[in-house]
This record gives C-alpha cells, sequence and structure tokens, in this order.
C-alpha cells in the first residue's frame, strides 16, 4: 500500500497527489492518504466517486483516507 503524505496540505494538493499515485497504480492498489485537513474527506469522496473510500480519524485531527482502485 502507498501512503501519500498530505499533513499541511491544503485542497487541492491532496486530491492532485492522490490522482497521480491512482493513474500510476494497477487496478486493485489501495492508497492511504494522511491529512489533517478535514475538508479533504469530503473532497476526495466527491472527486474519486469510482473509487471504494475508507476513512477513519487514527488521531484526533489526523485523518487516512484509503482508496481502492478498482
Amino acid at each position: 500500500m502507498k501512503t501519500i503524505d498530505c499533513l499541511g496540505d491544503m485542497c487541492p494538493i491532496p486530491i492532485l497527489k492522490a490522482q497521480k499515485a491512482l493513474k500510476l497504480s494497477p487496478s486493485g492498489t489501495t492508497i492511504k492518504v494522511v491529512t489533517d485537513h478535514s475538508c479533504t474527506l469530503e473532497s476526495m469522496l466527491n472527486h474519486f466517486k469510482k473509487y471504494e473510500i475508507t476513512s477513519t480519524e487514527a488521531i484526533n485531527g489526523v485523518w487516512e483516507i484509503f482508496i481502492t482502485k478498482s
């Protein structure tokens, strides 16, 4: 699983980083995006509708977003 560190990054930077990683990855790959901006999760859900997305708040104020390429 590839992890993308987006701590401190504001939208649309996490979207662009995830998009690039998904483009270079084969089907079935899961990308983990780590962010400290709550708006990033909503943006990911809206932008990557064709992918399976799950998330967890790893620690207070830090989210891990898992995007699986189908």
